[in-house]
């Protein structure tokens, strides 16, 4: 069993459409082990985003993680960081596969409604940014 950090962001929590982010997750096999809303502050952001800090889109990526809250929460299952990336899909919805969440639900490249851990080596890093072992019971 892997754990990888999902975070639903605030273009799709303005919607309200969590509950349909969650089912498409707990639908393709992984369960959520730990979940809390929150609203990051730009310190925070710019602080889990820091990889990314010399990227031309990184001010403004920070603007959107910290525009609403958030719902961050670990996911559980087998190989569950390439198998959440799968279900999340491209970056860019407009390439994302059909049925994909960013297909289904993502505004734009910068407002794709969710972010998921890349690499086992970030994904224990960002769970444990968010989370500490006694949050997260699977």
């Amino acid at each position: 069993m892997e754990r990888t950090l999902s975070i639903i962001k605030p273009d799709a929590t303005a919607r309200n459409i969590t509950g349909q982010i969650n089912t498409m997750i707990e639908a393709s096999d992984l369960r959520i082990v730990a979940q809390k809303r929150i609203r990051l502050t730009q310190s925070q952001a710019e602080e889990f985003y820091h990889e990314l800090k010399d990227k031309v889109f990184f001010g403004s990526m920070v603007q959107q993680m910290i525009s609403g809250p958030v719902i961050v929460q670990v996911l559980e299952g087998e190989n569950a960081i390439a198998h959440y990336r799968e279900i999340m899909g491209a970056t860019n919805p407009a390439v994302a596969e059909e049925g994909t969440i960013r297909k289904t639900f993502a505004l734009s490249i910068e407002k794709n409604s969710v972010h998921g851990s890349d690499s086992p080596e970030s994904a224990k890093r960002e769970v444990g940014f968010f989370f500490s072992k006694t949050e997260i019971v699977g």
